[in-house]
């Protein structure tokens, strides 16, 4: 198979069409599809110069289906930026390589990308658990944040592929974390005919069917069509478990010229599962089936509808108007009972306690964004004027509690207590945010990039326990600049400094970021490949961190100032037809620059320095390799990969134990049985390795080993 690496710079038609993806993607998500008549109204002697530098949030699925190395950014499916030339540590997980790995919730899709470490609660189901360079990340949909709708654990299946931008930028995509960025790109009607059904069967009772088809609805192809659907029921890996979720989404675009587009998309999405194992003790390893919690008190149930709008037009002038909105509605509920231990502890005998959490949350989000593209003798010009607004609501009531203690040695279930109420509030924020961004190339080598933004946020919350309403207002600039010199066609480097502005809660000063980056890219001719470095320095002022107090209940506490210095070292390759190679490596120096916490002594609390710990969760070191290879003249193709996780501290206080450095192993195997229709076997933890990866009151351990088998037919 022959992978096409377009050298091309776009025309000036499609450039103008694309410009506000191109520059501000994150910002805006622009509609995917146009008809195939743009392709003949393009002149060649129209090209426009300006190197595409944004990562951008559209994915067309031909591309993604046929290639792990995503050396294009796609906007509607026709116009490539290059990731080459885009001034940022950028990694894209395509359809082929989630496929791959057979990779259904986010932690599974970024276990192989450089600056992530994913899944370190592991049994802890209630959320997906993932760190960039060392802090928090913001999760996006086709560019526009999840903000309050970050308690759903994202299905894959719903997304052509997974963007991940290292190191937060409040200039492209508002109030963010500083860790850096997952933008989830969504399924979205294409004007040619295609399909896919599967039905899948493994560990735990895991059974599972979907199906993906879409088509033009007319001859002239103006309209066109995608349904979506995932159906699973399961069990997980503890006992008393659940892991239910059925997902449909239908989409229409209506393109009826080559200038304008407009899609709209709905989705619902159902979870009925269970949030946790419980944990385990710490005095001794356990199996992972054993549970500790409570089976009548152990139930996670989430219901997700999204209703999505996109419109671009292009008026062939230089100027292109672009639109994104999305309404958003949540319910999230679920309760549990955890163990309340600590190292040291002898006999079978160990505390437990309760939590549980009921709340409902809508979301309003979208932006309008106006680009004016210009080109003179041997400069190119494009600048970007656009405003955002978000609006979301949230109301949630928090209990906790005890339950009996349990013998680990003969595990009798007893129920829990009566639930005390400790949090009742209803939690209102309001964006409005300006952004300017301008890029100007010279001599088609070098590329200046600035930008500025300005977000007003107004929070708000009302306390029923207190009897209380208080409010807060920020107005928080952020600026991004960068310069890219394209060295050749194969090779570009760049330097650049971005800053962040956390999104903040009443009472608090909102957490800001500043990182300085220097990267190196090289995308050689002679493969369909892409290498990539960068060196960095991350900081972030008035960090907030999750406390756990003496009654379970957590609690946020400022620590102060926090830096990360790092490398990563990325290469995504087919070497040849039949394989291919994706593989990483991190080193980050963590270090807290000042900050105290409150601790507990069993009477009062004391303020603890923690200057000069690391930062939680943050190896020194990690790398993985994912290789898969076709055998020539069967049909057969085999995967195997490698995850290495460096040690790292559990708490802030760096004295409650540390993780083990691990090497997890993953197979894959899969068998073509005709044209279209596939056996694929994925094992992932092939060796069933174990060990801790996450402790609070409690141990809990990395997922243990998992075989799927899947069977599925396309077109």
């Amino acid at each position: 198979m022959t992978h096409c690496k377009p050298r091309a710079i776009p025309t000036t038609m499609s450039w103008q069409r694309t410009a506000a993806a191109l520059f501000c993607t994150p910002l805006v998500a622009v509609p995917l599809s146009v008809n195939a008549q743009e392709a003949t109204t393009i002149s060649e002697e129209e090209a426009y110069r300006l190197a595409p530098i944004i990562v951008n949030t559209q994915a067309a699925a031909s591309d993604d289906a046929s290639t792990v190395v995503a050396q294009e950014l796609w906007v509607g499916g026709k116009v490539a930026t290059s990731i080459l030339n885009t001034p940022a540590s950028v990694s894209v997980i395509t359809q082929k390589e989630i496929e791959q790995r057979n990779a259904s919730t986010t932690e599974e899709v970024l276990k192989y990308t450089p600056g992530v470490v994913a899944d370190y609660y592991s049994t802890d189901d209630r959320n997906d658990y993932f760190q960039i360079r060392g802090f928090n990340a913001t999760t996006y949909r086709d560019g526009l944040t999840l903000g309050s709708m970050r308690g759903v654990r994202e299905d894959s299946f719903a997304y052509e592929r997974v963007e991940v931008l290292r190191g937060a930028n409040s200039t492209l995509f508002g109030p963010a974390d500083p860790g850096g960025s997952v933008n989830f790109v969504t399924k979205k009607p294409r004007f040619d005919k295609f399909g896919q059904v599967y039905a899948s069967y493994g560990s735990f009772d895991h059974k599972e069917t979907g199906i993906d088809v879409g088509d033009s609805l007319n001859a002239d192809q103006t309209l066109a069509y995608r349904f979506t659907g995932k159906f699973q029921g399961s069990d997980r890996e503890y006992d008393h478990s659940q892991d239910d979720n059925n997902f449909v989404m239908g989409g229409l675009t209506w393109a009826p010229t080559a200038f304008t587009s407009a899609t709209l998309v709905v989705d619902h999405l159902r979870q009925d599962s269970t949030p946790n194992s419980g944990g385990y003790p710490m005095d001794r390893e356990y199996d992972r089936d054993e549970f500790f919690g409570e089976p009548t008190y152990n139930f996670h149930d989430v219901e997700r509808t999204n209703i999505s709008g996109s419109f671009s037009h292009n008026f062939d002038n230089g100027f292109t108007l672009s639109s994104n909105l999305r309404y958003s509605d949540l319910s999230d509920e679920y309760g549990y009972a955890y163990i309340s231990d600590a190292s040291g502890h002898s006999g079978t005998l160990v505390d437990r306690g309760y939590l549980g959490y009921d709340s409902e949350a809508e979301q309003f989000n979208g932006n309008v964004i106006l680009q004016y593209d210009a080109r003179f003798e041997n400069i190119d010009s494009s600048s970007i004027a656009g405003v955002e607004y978000l609006d979301s609501t949230s109301k949630g009531v928090s209990v906790y509690g005890s339950a009996d203690p349990i013998d680990v040695a003969n595990p009798r279930y007893t129920g829990v207590s009566a639930p005390i109420i400790y949090e009742n509030k209803d939690r209102d924020n309001r964006v409005k945010s300006v952004f300017l961004q301008q890029n100007i190339s010279f001599y088609e080598r070098f590329i200046v990039t600035f930008g500025m933004r300005n977000d007003s946020m107004d929070v708000s919350e009302t306390d029923y326990l207190a009897g209380s309403k208080a409010s807060d207002s920020f107005s928080e600039n952020s600026f991004r600049g960068a310069l890219t010199y394209i060295v050749t066609d194969e090779l570009s480097t760049y330097i650049s400094m971005v800053e962040s502005v956390a999104p903040p809660e009443v009472g608090t000063t909102p957490e800001r970021g500043t990182q300085y980056e220097v990267g190196l890219k090289y995308s050689p001719a002679s493969m369909n490949a892409l290498f990539s470095a960068a060196v960095y320095e991350l900081t972030q002022e008035d960090v907030a961190t999750a406390v756990v107090q003496q009654n379970g209940v957590i609690d946020q506490q400022t620590v102060g100032e926090q830096r990360v210095r790092g490398l990563e070292l990325e290469a995504k390759t087919e070497l040849t037809d039949n394989l291919s190679l994706v593989g990483g490596y991190t080193y980050m120096d963590t270090e807290v620059l000042r900050g105290a916490l409150q601790v507990w002594n069993g009477a009062a609390y004391d303020v603890v320095s923690i200057k000069g710990n690391r930062l939680v969760t943050a190896p020194k070191h990690s790398a993985s390799l994912w290789s898969y290879y076709s055998v020539p003249g069967t049909a057969v193709s085999v995967g195997l990969g490698a995850r290495y996780i460096g040690s790292y501290y559990f708490n802030d206080l760096n004295n409650n134990g540390e993780s083990k450095g691990a090497t997890i192993f993953d197979a894959a195997f899969n068998y073509q049985i005709a044209k279209g229709t596939d056996l694929a076997v994925n094992l992932s933890n092939l060796l069933d390795e174990q060990h801790v990866v996450g402790r609070g009151s409690a141990n809990y351990y990395n997922s243990g080993r998992e075989i799927t088998a899947k069977v599925s037919y396309n077109w």
